[in-house]
């Protein structure tokens, strides 16, 4: 999972970098896609197995839930600051780990809850004191709607990756996103298209290979652990893309984004350790 929001923070910071140069949402959409793709279909013909999968349905809902995560995700950091966009998105494993026990019959460790819990209220800290100043008040209302519908498929998806784990392989899976997105994303980009230069180019090669990274490690890890476990170490994601917005894009976090973020690390560490942590209250 540290692997997969490497990969997604640099994908990101990617797409608002070449947002800025007037390429449209949908167009970065098919971009990655189109690079996801054709990496994924050589991966799975390396490993000498059906591209078609055994659940077709569950397959393709996947994709398309997926899909319309990614719009709303990409829509959200080409309109919101990099940082802020990730804290919105990252709301997702609140609902994974519940829809992991509504629809899969996972049961929610206490090191997970207390996870959650934390980063929670390290989310809380970052954006309240925000929201009562007025430079954050400028942020489009439906931009940070979008963002929390993106947080929201984003968990549908990852419970329907671990279900499909127990019947399909990890590249398959992978196959299938860009499968569905290529086509519903070249359909509305259709009238916006915008020609990029070179470099522009080679900047949408790199969100598909950023994203594929993201991707590989997600479903790696979706395989070995429950849900809700494994989506709460996508937290670090916050980190690497502040550090990106930093870097990248000027954005200096405030004292509150640091009290935030030291939050959601010290959750992180309870759900990385949490069964060494909790071993002396339950052998009380």
């Amino acid at each position: 999972m540290i692997l997969s929001a490497f990969g997604f923070a640099l994908m990101s910071a990617c797409v608002k970098y070449v947002s800025n140069y007037g390429l449209p949402v949908f167009e970065i959409v098919a971009a990655r896609a189109l690079v996801s793709l054709v990496i994924s279909y050589f991966d799975v013909k390396r490993k000498k197995i059906s591209i078609w999968g055994n659940n077709k349905p569950l397959l393709l809902l996947r994709g398309m839930v997926g899909t319309a995560s990614l719009m709303c995700v990409y829509y959200a950091v080409t309109t919101l600051p990099l940082a802020e966009a990730t804290i919105l998105q990252y709301v997702h494993p609140v609902f994974t780990a519940l829809l992991g026990v509504l629809f899969l019959k996972e049961r929610i460790q206490k090191s997970t809850l207390i996870c959650i819990a934390f980063c929670l209220a390290g989310l809380l800290v970052m954006v309240q004191p925000n929201m009562n100043s007025a430079i954050v008040n400028e942020l489009p209302l439906f931009s940070i709607m979008i963002a929390l519908g993106g947080a929201f498929g984003s968990s549908i998806a990852y419970v329907i990756v671990r279900k499909l784990s127990q019947t399909e392989d990890s590249s398959v899976i992978i196959f299938y996103f860009p499968l569905v997105a290529l086509p519903i994303s070249t359909v509305l980009m259709w009238d916006g298209f915008v020609w990029p230069d070179l470099f522009l180019t080679i900047m949408l090669v790199f969100v598909g290979i950023f994203t594929q990274i993201g991707q590989y490690g997600l479903t790696k890890a979706m395989q070995t652990q429950a849900a809700g476990k494994a989506s709460a170490y996508s937290y670090v994601q916050i980190l690497f893309s502040t550090l990106l917005g930093v870097w990248v894009f000027n954005e200096i976090p405030s004292v509150w984004t640091y009290l935030g973020g030291g939050l959601i690390i010290t959750g992180a560490l309870i759900n990385v350790f949490g069964k060494q942590l909790l071993a002396p209250f339950k052998a009380r």
